[in-house]
């Protein structure tokens, strides 16, 4: 399972979750992008940028509340990738 970033990242600069990420699959911190993503097919479900995240913007992807399910499939989406059913 992979880890999700949520709407508290957006306009966030901190990238201490990228930092302690150990194989480097938070994608954002050098593009022009809004705020953070994780690829999905690259986490290993560590958790380490959980305890990173200044703004508590990332949570285990069947931990995500229901208020920001979309950012699931706009996690998804954002590396051409199929969301989950559900």
């Amino acid at each position: 399972m992979t880890h999700i970033i949520m709407e508290p990242c957006i306009g966030v600069k901190d990238t201490a979750c990228v930092d302690v990420c150990p194989v480097d699959c938070i994608y954002g911190a050098d593009e022009d992008w809004e705020m953070l993503y994780i690829h999905p097919e690259e986490c290993i479900d560590c958790g380490l940028c959980v305890d990173a995240c200044p703004v508590e913007a990332i949570v285990p992807e069947e931990e995500v509340p229901e208020k920001w399910e979309k950012f699931i499939a706009i996690n998804y989406q954002k590396f051409d990738l199929e969301p989950p059913d559900g």
